[in-house]
């Protein structure tokens, strides 16, 4: 990106109060190989008459005031020193990074599309943490005046200390305080660590986990991902065409219960990008996603819990019949996934993750994750609602967004191989094909 963005001020942001000093263990499922990277969020905000450039001290003034209740935030991650494998958060209120820059070229309008490359974006997060066990703060924000006006917020958490879910609840904490608004809601709402609620529990049973099992790579499928430039593209799927989905795969299969919309497009995403891939027929697919467990673990997890609360759910089939028995079969795997998961197969996870250190695998897989559903559409720090709510990066993870203005609809964003892309567009956007 050369000289497209200048980072102007770095500055460390500690707890506005004084917070507890100690070193806190992350669970078994923080601590997994695969969740070692960081969630970067990218918020653009539209221009405004008069730009308030005193928003950065606004928002370091919130950011410092939200670390007082999230003051693990502002810790440091590293390895558990028992050897066996697992993380803590050394909380020494060493702080967060909050970065001001401006771009002289990019203006809102140019996050209305794709863009051109995966990491097209990438200085938009300029501290881009790659191993936080390395000392790196697992909080970095950047404020990154456009060149019309307008403000793209990023902000990175990373995965190990909280999941989606929790990262927003901090995300709206943050917004809130940077105008100085907390509605009683926020007032009330809690934050609470926990993790020692999704620790082993030896006496449970092994289950089959089909998202940790490795599969034969029949077609160099990890090469080509790693060797062919891969394409950023993005697509809206409005109510009219979910509802077309759901009533495509409704008549075409036979389902104890309606599927819903996250079920009808993931399979939908999912075998457009199969097909586009032109695959062995015989090589083994997997789409894995994420899946909430607060309500589905014995007690549910209580409200403000805002560890990595998810397991992997795992739709597993073969190029020939996820292409060939269409989307209703495609829905029905994605549905015996998620219908797979309750407390014994959590518990389970916990077992494989902890003990065996169990991976999901990178052959012939699709990660799908779901931010639609994460509020950061509300996020308003000043400067209104957000137009683009995205990931800094556009990679060959899947990601289901929230469209602004538009309740009703998800866009769909991942990157695909260059010699795939066109096929997948023309798919993605015809579910009759």
């Amino acid at each position: 990106m050369g000289s497209l963005v200048h980072v102007k001020e770095a500055t460390v942001i500690t707890p506005s109060d004084q917070t507890p000093s100690s070193v806190l263990p992350l669970s078994a499922l923080d601590s997994q190989l695969f969740l070692r990277f960081t969630i970067e969020y990218l918020l653009v905000y539209p221009p405004v008459s008069d730009p308030d450039y005193s928003l950065s001290g606004r928002l370091k003034s919130a950011l410092s005031r939200a670390l007082v209740p999230y003051f693990p935030f502002s810790g440091r991650v590293r390895e558990n020193p028992d050897g066996g494998g697992g993380l803590e958060v050394n909380c020494r209120g060493q702080g967060a990074l909050f970065l001001e820059a401006v771009s002289d070229i990019l203006t809102c309008l140019d996050f209305q599309k794709p863009p051109r490359h995966v990491t097209s974006w990438r200085k938009l997060l300029s501290l881009h943490v790659i191993d936080v066990l390395a000392g790196a703060p697992p909080l970095v924000v950047q404020l990154t005046w456009l060149r019309d006006g307008g403000a793209a917020l990023a902000v990175g958490v990373n995965h190990c200390v909280s999941d989606g879910i929790g990262s927003a609840e901090f995300l709206t904490l943050f917004a809130e305080l940077s105008k100085d608004s907390l509605s009683l809601t926020e007032l009330r709402r809690k934050h609470l660590w926990d993790r020692q609620l999704l620790m082993p529990s030896p006496t449970r049973d092994s289950l089959s986990h089909p998202e940790f099992n490795r599969v034969p790579d029949l077609c160099g499928f990890v090469n080509r991902f790693n060797a062919e430039r891969l394409v950023p593209t993005s697509v809206v799927f409005k109510r009219q065409k979910l509802n077309e989905l759901k009533k495509l795969a409704s008549r075409l299969g036979e389902f104890n219960s309606k599927p819903t919309s996250f079920e009808v497009l993931s399979a939908h995403v999912w075998r457009s990008w199969a097909r586009s891939l032109n695959l062995p027929s015989n090589q083994i697919l997997k789409l894995l996603f994420s899946i909430n467990i607060r309500d589905r673990v014995k007690p549910s997890l209580p409200s403000g819990f805002y560890g990595n609360a998810f397991v992997v759910g795992c739709a597993q089939t073969t190029v020939k019949d996820l292409t060939e028995k269409g989307l209703s079969y495609a829905t029905m795997l994605v549905k015996q996934a998620k219908e797979r998961v309750g407390d014994d197969y959590v518990r389970s996870v916990v077992e494989a993750v902890s003990k065996e250190r169990a991976s999901p695998d990178s052959v012939g897989v699709l990660i799908l994750s779901q931010w639609s559903r994460l509020g950061l559409e509300k996020l308003d720090f000043g400067l209104g609602k957000p137009v683009h709510i995205g990931s800094v990066c556009c990679d060959r993870y899947c990601l289901l967004l929230p469209v602004p203005e538009r309740s009703d609809a998800v866009k769909v964003m991942v990157a695909v191989p260059s010699s795939a892309v066109d096929t997948y567009e023309n798919l993605v956007t015809s579910p009759n094909a």
